[in-house]
């Protein structure tokens, strides 16, 4: 065995607590090693010198270094101990705090074994439960639909259609979107992620100056407030955008610095090297390279307490449902974790998504965030649909990897996404392949966390990067694709099923073919993904849920069993057992 090739880290992503009673443990081997049989072996950590017990782990995962063991525990005596016992041709190894061992002393286990010295309440990360069922749909304000009938049009400079520029506005806002809630209702989506809805004076509103006031462009706070309680009457949650990471130079504390320097009582609200900001020299701290963006410097406990009151805030007034983070990684961990016990202390359920690019685990052991926006999915798609890097085998080695950087908790919050504001669209990727798109909206509906359309998926809107990306919604009926319409739809009530919502997750390729299940006890769903460039038989028992470029040949109704011809670019689900699946390539 690769001895350099295992891990196990207690009280992380390896071993976690779902609740005070029960205990997940991981095992990470090297995925070349001919392992038999994985035991936990496992007491409490006053009695495990005297007896044990043991239980058989599953081999869950496998990725394209490593395969993890995995089991949940059931504890009695909630400090606990415990290793592992490793099975590779007929003999057993331990595997403890010192390592792989042929033989292990139990009298002297208290210096090197595994432990969980007490699952304390305050240390579980509690789910909003809500997000198993959430389908999300984002909505770039700007460019989604008018609703103000009304309105001082006189900053309009984009002919609502046309393709946008950096500095376009086409008048986009929020009783538009309030007058769409049952548009957007019918498609199945059941929570919101809104970009920024406050003070600035660009179209995307990344520049905030005045964070209590919705912007002229969009409406005022009263036709928020209408939102909101429109879209919870529809069983619609409401996530916003929190742009704490910086500011507009418009904000009056960072103009009361630039017109007095070090005497500003909020001066050390910003990063600044030297006595007052220069534009020049940009000697202060910004987002990316943009002068007119100052970063704050949220170490300082004035600022934290500003930004906190905000959120808290509109969670107070508005009734929110959860913050989705703007570049939060570069926030700091002193101030996400007071984040995290202010919002959740007003509304428990409220979820925090980090837009984290990568992998952020740091942030997520439950004293921060809930979740992030999941790029590493969008990649990984990306890679399998689009640019072909990924065979089915690597799809399912990097969606395993991805499950395993997190708690089951975080993975089930997971904001899963194909494309964003931020991306070029996912049908521009993949050459507006349709079959292509709606075999990746399927494998995200399918996955474990909340997947996230970006509007105008489902009318199959074009478009490249930034600011390409942000066109405006086609409200001309006459120009959507009903048939994909319908199909998305289809797809994206897969979340009802209560096997998704809350069942098991299996990922693996065979013959060229992605194959991914959710099973619970009411069952399993199966999901087959054909990106192969061929075709395939395929034979299987079961009930036939959703499909498309697959040719049903045969269906024996008295057995139950159908055969037919899975084109490439298909997928089909079914609800049946993986284990009675049968394919071959066609002829």
């Amino acid at each position: 065995m690769n001895e350099q090739g295992m891990l196990h880290i207690p009280d992380s992503r390896f071993c976690f607590s779902l609740n005070t009673r029960n205990l997940i443990l991981r095992l990470r081997v090297d995925r070349r090693d001919k392992i038999e049989k994985v035991e936990v072996i496992y007491e409490s950590k006053y009695v495990i010198q005297q007896k044990q017990q043991r239980r058989e782990m599953e081999r869950k995962y496998e990725d394209r270094l490593f395969a993890y063991y995995e089991i949940l525990l059931p504890l009695e005596d909630v400090r606990f101990a415990y290793l592992f016992r490793i099975w590779e041709n007929g003999k057993g190894y331990y595997y403890s705090e010192d390592g792989l061992t042929e033989e292990y002393d139990f009298a002297l286990a208290y210096f090197n074994f595994f432990q969980v010295a007490y699952i304390n309440e305050a240390d579980i990360h509690k789910e909003a439960q809500w997000m198993r069922q959430a389908v999300f749909y984002e909505i770039f304000i700007e460019r989604f639909f008018c609703g103000i009938e009304d309105k001082d049009r006189s900053y309009i400079n984009l002919e609502w259609g046309d393709k946008p520029s950096p500095k376009s506005f086409a008048g986009g806002d929020i009783p538009g979107i309030t007058k769409k809630l049952d548009y957007i209702s019918g498609l199945g989506i059941n929570a919101l992620y809104l970009t920024p809805i406050f003070c600035a004076i660009s179209n995307h509103k990344y520049d905030i100056s005045d964070y209590h006031m919705i912007d002229s462009h969009f409406g005022t706070n009263e036709d928020f407030g209408k939102l909101v309680r429109q879209a919870h009457k529809r069983g619609i949650k409401v996530v916003l955008d929190a742009v704490f990471n910086h500011c507009s130079e418009l904000l009056p504390q960072f103009q009361d610095v630039l017109k007095r320097g070090k005497q500003s009582p909020y001066f050390n609200w910003f990063i600044i090297n030297g006595d007052k900001p220069d534009k020049e020299k940009l000697n202060y701290e910004v987002f990316a390279f943009c002068d007119y963006m100052p970063k704050f410097n949220t170490s300082n406990p004035e600022v934290q307490e500003f930004l906190l009151n905000i959120a808290v805030s509109w969670i107070k007034k508005y009734d929110i449902d959860g913050w989705r983070l703007d570049v939060s990684d570069e926030v700091s961990h002193d101030f996400w974790r007071t984040f995290r016990k202010r919002v959740k202390e007003v509304k428990a359920d409220c979820v925090i998504i980090g837009e984290n690019w990568h992998d952020a685990n740091s942030f997520l052991k439950g004293d921060q965030y809930d979740s992030i926006m999941n790029y590493a999915f969008t990649k990984a798609c990306l890679d399998y649909y689009a640019f072909d890097t990924f065979g089915a085998e690597e799809f399912a080695w990097k969606l395993n990897e991805l499950l395993m950087r997190n708690t089951d908790q975080v993975n089930a919050m997971m904001l899963n996404l194909l494309d964003s504001h931020d991306t070029d669209r996912f049908y521009t990727y993949v050459k507006k392949n349709k079959d292509k798109m709606l075999s990746a909206a399927a494998v995200m509906c399918m996955f474990i966390g909340a997947p996230c359309i970006y509007y105008g998926t489902e009318i199959l809107l074009e478009g490249g990067y930034d600011p390409d990306n942000r066109r405006c919604f086609d409200w001309n009926e006459e120009h959507w694709d009903k048939e994909f319409g319908k199909q998305f739809r289809e797809v994206i009530r897969l979340r009802q099923n209560k096997i998704v919502e809350k069942g098991q997750i299996s990922i693996t390729a065979k013959e060229d073919l992605f194959i991914l299940s959710r099973y619970s006890e009411e069952g399993e769903l199966v999901l087959i993904a054909n990106q192969s460039g061929k075709e395939f038989l395929i034979s299987y028992k079961g009930e036939l849920l959703l499909k498309n470029q697959f040719e049903v040949k045969e269906n024996a109704e008295e057995t139950g069993k159908i055969q037919g011809k899975l084109k490439t670019d298909g997928f089909l689900i079914f609800k049946g057992s993986k284990d009675d699946l049968w394919m071959e390539q066609a002829i």
